[in-house]
This record gives C-alpha cells, sequence and structure tokens, in this order.
C-alpha cells in the first residue's frame, strides 16, 4: 500500500499558498460596491421546474392538478416563480455589470426579462408539445405522449433549451448557460443555449450529444446519442484570442437524419431530407436528399 503520510504537512503553509494574490488573481471575483451576490444554481433549478411544471400540468411538482383549478395553479406558480427568476436575473446581471456603483438598470432589467420570458411560455409550451409528439411518434418504444412528456430525456433538455434560449435572445447574461448546463448534467445532452432549434426536434437516447451556440436547426429533425454539431475551427483576433460571434456551427435543415456518432463540424449545411449514417466525419455541405454512410473496408 503506498505511503500517504507527509511529516513536512503545514496547513497554514497551504493557506498562506492560496492566499497570495499571484495565486488567486485570475480566478478571484472581487465584490463590485453592491456586493450582489452570485445567481443560485439551486434557486435557478427551482425555477425551471416550476416552470416545467406550468408547460406540462399534471406531470411535474403537483400531479392533482384539475382543469378546474387549472387558472389557480399556473397562477400561484408563475407568482413563486417570478420572485426567484427576478433576483437571480438581477445577480445575473449584475455579474456582467462594468459599473461600480448602486444603480437600478440592473434590477429593471431583470424584471423586464422575466415579463418577456412570461409572455413567451405560450409560444414555448406549444413548440415542447411538438417535440414530445416528435419523440413519440418517432420511437417505436414510447408507448404513449404523456410517457415521453414525462421520461425522455431530450423533452427534458428541450424544455431548458427552449427556456434558455429565450433568455439568450433577451441578452439576460449568465442565466440562460446555467439552465443549459442543467439539463446537460441530468440528462447528457450539450445544448448551448444559442442554437436555434425548429418544431419537431427529437433527439434519441441523447447521451453524449452536443449541439454548439450558432447551430441552426430545421424543423422535423431528428438526431441520435453521440452527434456533434461543433465548430471545425476558431478564428483569433490579433491577441490570440478567440473572435465572438462567428458563424461557425453546422445549418441543418428540415427533415434530416444524423445517426449515432456522426461529427458535422463547421458552417456547412446538411441538406433537406438528407441522411447522415452513424460515425461519419462531415466537413463539407450536404445536397439535399443525400444520404452519407461509411465506406465498406475492402
Amino acid at each position: 500500500m503506498p505511503n500517504f503520510a507527509d511529516d513536512d504537512f503545514n496547513l497554514k503553509d497551504v493557506i498562506n499558498d492560496l492566499c497570495k494574490p499571484e495565486s488567486y488573481n485570475k480566478v478571484f471575483l472581487r465584490p463590485k460596491f453592491h456586493d450582489i451576490h452570485m445567481p443560485s444554481v439551486e434557486e435557478l433549478k427551482q425555477a425551471v421546474e416550476m416552470l416545467r411544471s406550468v408547460i406540462f400540468p399534471g406531470y411535474f411538482i403537483h400531479s392533482e392538478v384539475r382543469e378546474n383549478t387549472m387558472d389557480y395553479y399556473i397562477g400561484a406558480t408563475l407568482d413563486k416563480c417570478y420572485t426567484i427568476l427576478t433576483e437571480q436575473f438581477k445577480r445575473g446581471y449584475c455579474f456582467a455589470c462594468g459599473s461600480d456603483s448602486i444603480c437600478s438598470i440592473c434590477e429593471t432589467s431583470s424584471e423586464n426579462a422575466v415579463k418577456r420570458l412570461f409572455k413567451r411560455l405560450p409560444y414555448i409550451r406549444k413548440m415542447l408539445t411538438m417535440d414530445a409528439e416528435a419523440a413519440y411518434e418517432g420511437d417505436p418504444a414510447a408507448q404513449s405522449l404523456g410517457e415521453a412528456v414525462f421520461s425522455y430525456p431530450s423533452v427534458r433538455a428541450l424544455t431548458n433549451h427552449r427556456i434558455a434560449h429565450e433568455l439568450y435572445r433577451f441578452g439576460v447574461p449568465i442565466i440562460p448557460r446555467l439552465i443549459s448546463e442543467m439539463a446537460h448534467s441530468e440528462a447528457g445532452i450539450d445544448i448551448h443555449p444559442g442554437a436555434e432549434i425548429g418544431e419537431r426536434f427529437f433527439i434519441d437516447h441523447g447521451t453524449g450529444t452536443v449541439i454548439g451556440e450558432t447551430t441552426i436547426i430545421g424543423r422535423n429533425v431528428r438526431i441520435y446519442q453521440g452527434v456533434t454539431l461543433g465548430a471545425k475551427s476558431f478564428p483569433m483576433d490579433e491577441d490570440g484570442n478567440p473572435i465572438k460571434g462567428v458563424q461557425r456551427h453546422p445549418v441543418v435543415e428540415d427533415d434530416v437524419i444524423i445517426y449515432a456518432g456522426a461529427t458535422v463540424l463547421g458552417r456547412v449545411t446538411i441538406g433537406k431530407g438528407a441522411e447522415i449514417g452513424g460515425n461519419v466525419w462531415i466537413t463539407r455541405d450536404v445536397p439535399a436528399g443525400e444520404r452519407v454512410i461509411q465506406r465498406r473496408a475492402d
């Protein structure tokens, strides 16, 4: 057995090393004048679950929701959710704020973002309903639409994504990424909140799926586990830093199927109705209707 005893161990020396400015300078969050806390992941998780229960009433948090109590349940849930989100969004705005003094801009921006998100909830529900239908219709193992809603990682991850994407569009800092990472840790599906995803999207199985920030996906697209829609390279500025905002991820048009383990890199277009076989590597445009598979070994 290895001997882990260290007679030279001194906790005070460790503390002194960790307190040296050259050690923590790059990773220390220096409080600004308004001294706001970082967003709480636990609070955000609670809020997202509340939104999930409003979008799919009866499936999550409370199963005793009835049609004659629907307005009460949704109203009470959104009221609680509003309080949580305004505080967490404010923390996100303050985290990114360059102001060195107390200001009301972050608080006002937070309240406006929550209101805009709530206004989009009917649209988000409509999109997620179609996503759930695509999961049910696209998987022979699914026994009901309710099973897809309640248990499929694709629907769970897309719920987080469609919420996060709206916030990304509104310019809310850091919060969309936190919401996306919740789904990533729970379902193994990594979708950047900036990705634009059309209706009736289904990720079968899902584990290991990666969809980059500037990806555009059309309607009625199905992908399988382990698919990567990523960037081929990162253009750098004169200081060697990646240039932000470049359209560097694929465009996947309507009715495309991409099978397990396929990798599509760069700003290439997968044309309408194309079929990409498993474990292939794509760095060029694929015409509409084309079928791309691995070559057989001789």
